[in-house]
């Protein structure tokens, strides 16, 4: 088969050729803006301006930065106080409780579900009186700061589904991450950084937990630009960042202008909007070139913003040195700014394991609060802290006054939230004695997937992209605005 002829089937075989000519004019003219000019970089708007109609009303945030707790914190042990427990210490849960929800394979053999009272304390903090546990002395200092869900719920029991539905909207892998989403829709303000920036970071508590993968933060069927751009905490923060030994800026942008060409005149022969997306993502990694290492030059902070932190902010891929880094990601309006840190799945030995855990997660969260304030960026930066589900009233395994386990439990946890547009000082939503079931103000995962578009300026419900024949969206077809907590 020559040339011509493989070019020709290709074309027949090609799904998108039906956008026909007209995408073959658009992609034409994007290849043009990009490549004008002295051979620098331009602004490639077709890759990053978002879609028309959108913002689809005034946002309250520019940005988000979340700080998802992979492992699923214990909402009794740090939010949801429950002191009359300690009365009812190594009773088995009432059935009435129980009223026959599921129960992982680690806990369902059990002949007993012993009552695991909270060995921590519990204070009211600032004006609001919002309760925290002992552990989290700094978050208590910015209290008023918070708004508290108490009563988050979700569908997975176990980590990955659990962690996948709060990313993208479903508990099977494949769909687009809320932070691709948000970049599909919004584009990016900062043409040198990408929209979508992934932190991570392995936690004390339990140094070895679950992996994260990268279909986490994918655009799954969205186009491949706006996946979340993970940064290593070894070497360079992303791959082939640096120049090889032996070629210099001159090389590589002369190397990025004749790939440019080359698939561009791929695209005129096929019209795959893919080429498009990598023309963007050859540039971006051009761009970035030059702005990652500034961003990542903290030389610049003053000692005082260092120690406010905490004494892991200068330690590479620590949970302290993400929250400076989002902060100065924030500065830069990179539209969103996700951190994952790991270690909150405290089967066994969780006291010792959730103080390891809250001393590398609650003075830098206050810190990065305080920053974003101090800088006159909290008021339009979303701040979102918590895990995929919660954890047991009742002890997995052995159970003693000072020692204690607790299984995952998807019926009632609890969510912080920050910054733009939040009813601050709040505590939303009631939980029953055993903080097992929900009393009042239930909050879905797709609720709060709504709410947290609804911030950024974006109708959930008309956020949609179309593939295999149906619109998908964020929150599938659910999905109702937490009202209760806007301002």
């Amino acid at each position: 088969m020559n040339n011509g002829s493989e070019l020709a089937l290709q074309d027949a075989l090609n799904r998108r050729v039906f956008l026909g000519n007209s995408s073959k004019v658009m992609g034409a003219a994007a290849l043009a803006t990009m490549l004008q000019g002295d051979g620098q970089l331009s602004a490639a708007p077709l890759a990053h301006s978002g879609l028309p109609g959108l913002p689809h009303f005034a946002p309250k945030a520019k940005r988000i930065i979340y700080l998802f707790q992979s492992g699923a914190p214990s909402q009794m042990d740090l939010f949801d106080p429950k002191p009359q427990l300690k009365e009812h210490y190594n009773e088995d849960l009432p059935a009435s409780i129980r009223k026959g929800q599921r129960l992982t394979t680690m806990t369902s053999g059990q002949k007993k579900f012993p009552v695991a009272p909270s060995i921590f304390k519990f204070a009211q903090h600032g004006e609001s009186g919002m309760w925290l546990s002992e552990l989290m002395p700094h978050m208590a200092k910015v209290a008023d700061d918070f708004c508290m869900i108490r009563t988050m719920h979700t569908e997975a029991i176990n980590h990955d589904p659990a962690i996948t539905f709060f990313q993208t909207g479903n508990q099977l892998a494949g769909r687009p991450s809320i932070g691709a989403w948000a970049s599909y829709g919004l584009g990016s303000v900062n043409q040198d950084l990408p929209a979508y920036v992934v932190l991570t970071s392995f936690g004390s508590g339990r140094p070895n937990d679950q992996p994260l993968y990268d279909r986490l933060w994918g655009a799954g069927f969205l186009p491949a630009e706006h996946q979340g751009v993970k940064f290593r905490n070894i070497g360079d923060p992303v791959l082939y960042l640096s120049n090889p030994p032996g070629v210099d800026r001159e090389t590589r942008r002369s190397t990025l202008d004749r790939l440019a060409a080359l698939n561009g005149k791929r695209f005129e022969q096929v019209g795959d909007p893919e080429i498009q997306t990598r023309i963007a993502q050859y540039e971006m990694s051009g761009r970035m070139q030059a702005s990652v290492p500034d961003l990542l030059d903290v030389s610049d902070e003053p000692k005082h913003v260092l120690d406010e932190y905490g004494p892991d902010v200068t330690r590479s891929g620590s949970y302290a040195s993400n929250c400076l880094l989002a902060r100065r990601l924030a500065e830069r309006d990179v539209r969103f700014v996700q951190l994952f840190h790991m270690g909150w799945d405290h089967h066994g030995g969780l006291p010792a394991a959730l103080k390891g855990q809250c001393r590398d997660t609650d003075q830098a969260t206050a810190a990065l609060i305080n920053d974003l304030k101090q800088r006159h960026l909290l008021k339009d930066t979303l701040i979102v802290w918590g895990g995929e589900f919660g954890r047991t009233v009742y002890s997995q395994g052995g159970l003693s006054m000072t020692n204690y386990g607790r299984d995952h439990h998807p019926r009632c946890f609890s969510v912080l939230m920050a910054g733009a547009g939040i009813k601050t000082g709040t505590t939303y939503g009631e939980t029953d004695d055993y903080c097992y079931n929900i009393v009042d103000k239930p909050v879905h995962v797709h609720d709060l997937n709504a709410t947290i578009m609804h911030l950024l300026g974006v109708d959930h419900t008309r956020l949609t992209y179309r593939y295999q024949g149906r619109d998908f969206r964020l929150t599938d077809i659910e999905g109702e605005l937490v009202k209760g907590v806007l301002a």
